[in-house]
C-alpha cells in the first residue's frame, strides 16, 4: 500500500468521524447514521489494507 492512500484514507475516515460527533452533537439524527455508515465502510477499508487506524473505532451509542 502506498503512503498516499494511507494517508488518505487516515484523512478521510477522521472527516467522517468529526462529521458523525457534529451530526450527534446538532441532534442530526438522520446525518449522524449516515456518517456512522461512511466511518464503518472505511473502518472496513483500513482493515482490509491492515491499517490499524480501523481498530480503534468505537461503535455510535445507541446504534443497534
Amino acid at each position: 500500500m502506498t503512503e498516499v492512500f494511507e494517508q488518505e484514507l487516515r484523512e478521510q475516515l477522521a472527516r467522517a468521524r468529526r462529521a458523525r460527533q457534529a451530526a450527534e452533537a446538532d441532534g442530526d439524527e438522520d446525518g449522524a447514521q449516515a456518517y456512522a455508515g461512511r466511518v464503518a465502510e472505511l473502518v472496513r477499508i483500513a482493515n482490509r489494507h491492515g491499517l490499524a487506524e480501523g481498530e480503534h473505532t468505537e461503535p455510535r451509542q445507541g446504534a443497534s
